[in-house]
């Protein structure tokens, strides 16, 4: 067998497990927006049945070998080549997969399908008890996870490193740690805005907004669609068929209509990456880290932009017409109100990274066995006080407010807070090159998307995440560029109070 020949091989087999994780992909859209609750245990056998074959297809011993010779092969000499970049991908995979057990996989898939339901329940009836018996289940798979893939310091690195990889969480802390330190003293001395909501806001006349954003954004309305759900998500299922979803409260439409914008930015960088290279590492995504970074890149650096609403008010007072007597500079206090508040989704720019500060350490102590699930709503009612100054009035609104627990997602948390950084970071070097803000006050976005789409979308998992910062940024990661763009915005701000 030639080295060309076995990468053939492998490029068939890759493509058969991207249309497995699609067609999963499809089950677990379906089950968060669509699907009858009498379904959950049936289709959680069909997610563990989909889980342990694609498991099977992961760990053929021929993949091996079809690895070895391939990587002799001239074609993969140049480590920024598509096939370079696949081979080095396909390798860590392969070997990642064969340290899990088929049992394992197959019995967490079905877990965790059952255990999303439950903490909708749970939520909604605002019952810790009810979700604990299977948030204990799911963190103990988590150490179990962690024992699998092995670690050098802490058992949360291997669990990290499946979202972020090559972050650890001693790094974690160093870029971290500034934000951690002025976070506090700036919160003390945020601008008094009073938000100026004039409910009601009917869920039909949001999704108009929304959608006439969108075909401003470069959405094509055959491309994608958008649905409520419980907690919003965004998956792409293949190109061309983006799912993106998000809850709406007619009573404040800040909900409905930044959530919106948060999961269009996932789909801005799927929609972004190389169609011609889909079911490969070439055509995904390198981290969750930099997909959180367009998430809070459109729904924040643009879409709380006020130059954005320069352009957008004059659409949003016709289609929300109690609101043609307020005037822009007002307006910018309601989309721009910073004070702490309960809910991590509807958390204004600077307060955000607290909410993830809390669950970083309490997924990490969890992981390192230095509280119990029990001790779960006690411990994040009493970092909250101390972080955000605020009594957790339930559960509902405290513990059991995010999905990402129920599917057994830790470590995944830090990459919210890591996105701001990165985010941060891609803005301040856009306005380098370009003048963001008089496009926005134009309308004009395209620009904005190619300028990610060449610096980030297209490059797939060429690069590792710190490495494709610096490399877009000309600078090491640091949260200097976040503060600086805090800092700024807090000064502006201010301005609308005189």
């Amino acid at each position: 067998m030639t080295p060309r020949e076995a990468y053939d091989r492998l490029a068939g087999w890759a493509k058969e497990l991207a249309y497995l994780h699609a067609a999963t992909g499809l089950l677990y859209w379906d089950m968060r927006t669509q699907m009858p609750r009498k379904a959950t245990p049936y289709r959680g056998e069909v997610v563990a049945f989909l889980a342990g074959e694609l498991h099977r297809r992961r760990t053929r011993p021929e993949v091996g070998e079809w690895l070895e010779i391939a990587s002799t092969g001239d074609f993969a000499r140049d480590p920024l080549s598509p096939e370079a970049v696949n081979l080095r991908w396909w390798k860590l995979g392969f070997e990642r997969s064969q340290k899990y057990p088929e049992t394992w996989v197959k019995e967490r898939a079905r877990l965790a399908t059952e255990a999303e339901k439950v903490w909708e329940v749970a939520r909604r009836e605002d019952d810790f008890d009810l979700f604990a018996p299977y948030l204990e289940q799911l963190v103990e798979m988590a150490r179990e996870e962690a024992g699998f893939l092995g670690y050098d310091e802490d058992p949360y690195d291997a669990l990290l490193d499946l979202y972020e990889p090559g972050m650890t969480t001693r790094r974690l802390r160093e870029i971290f740690a500034p934000l951690a330190e002025e976070l506090p003293r700036i919160i003390q001395s945020l601008p008094a805005l009073t938000a100026d909501l004039r409910p009601p806001y009917p869920v039909e006349a949001q999704r108009e907004f929304i959608l006439q954003v969108y075909a401003h954004w470069g959405f094509d309305p055959e491309e994608f669609r958008l649905d409520t759900t419980v907690h919003p998500f965004f998956t792409r299922i293949t190109p061309g068929d983006l799912r993106i979803t998000t809850r709406f409260s007619e009573q404040d439409f800040r909900q409905g209509v930044f959530g919106a914008f948060h999961e269009a930015g996932h789909a801005q960088y799927d929609r972004g990456l190389p169609a011609e290279h889909w079911g490969t590492p070439r055509g995904a995504s390198i981290s969750l880290g930099i997909h959180e970074s367009q998430s809070r890149f459109w729904e924040n650096l643009v879409g709380r932009n006020p130059a954005f609403w320069e352009f957008f008010y004059p659409l949003f007072q016709k289609i929300f017409p109690q609101h043609n007597d307020v005037p822009l500079e007002v307006f910018l206090h309601t989309v721009n109100e910073m004070r702490p508040s309960l809910i991590r989704v509807e958390a204004d720019e600077v307060t955000y990274n607290l909410h993830i500060f809390l669950r970083f350490e309490l997924e990490h102590a969890l992981i390192n066995q230095q509280i119990s699930v029990r001790d779960l709503p006690g411990a994040w009612n009493e970092r909250f006080r101390a972080l955000l100054g605020i009594e957790v009035p339930s559960n509902r609104e405290g513990v059991l407010q995010d999905v990402h627990w129920s599917h057994g997602s830790f470590g995944y948390f830090p990459t919210y807070a890591l996105g701001n950084i990165y985010g941060a970071a891609f803005f301040a070097r856009l306005r380098e090159e370009l003048q963001p803000e008089e496009l926005f006050r134009r309308g004009e976005f395209l620009p904005v998307y190619e300028w990610l789409q060449e610096n980030i979308y297209a490059w797939g998992k060429t690069f590792m995440p710190e490495e494709l910062v610096q490399r877009v940024t000309g600078k090491p990661v640091s949260a200097e560029p976040l503060l600086q763009y805090v800092r700024e915005k807090i000064a502006f701000l201010e301005t609308l109070r005189t």
